[in-house]
């Protein structure tokens, strides 16, 4: 499988990509998305299976959903449905 173009460019760039670490690293440490990924890590457990390619997906309405990674990471947590 090759690489995305995002990630080409951070393969590329180790200055940014370490710029883009750090900020990562400050973001998944604020409340709203420890809760989130605990909440997400949770409804995994009870409803995949390993190896599924699927990962849940927080709705605009609360609810969670299960859907393909790639089409949820795509997204990029900008718009939801």
């Amino acid at each position: 499988m090759s690489l995305g173009r995002t990630a080409k460019y951070y393969k590329e760039n180790p200055k940014a990509r370490n710029k883009k670490a750090a900020y990562d690293k400050k973001f998944q440490k604020r409340k709203e998305q420890v809760k989130k990924r605990v909440e997400c890590n949770k409804w995994n457990r009870s409803n995949g299976k390993k190896g599924d390619n699927m990962d849940c997906s927080h709705q605009s309405n609360g609810t969670i959903i299960s859907e393909h990674r790639k089409a949820n990471r795509a997204r990029g947590g900008s718009k939801r449905v």
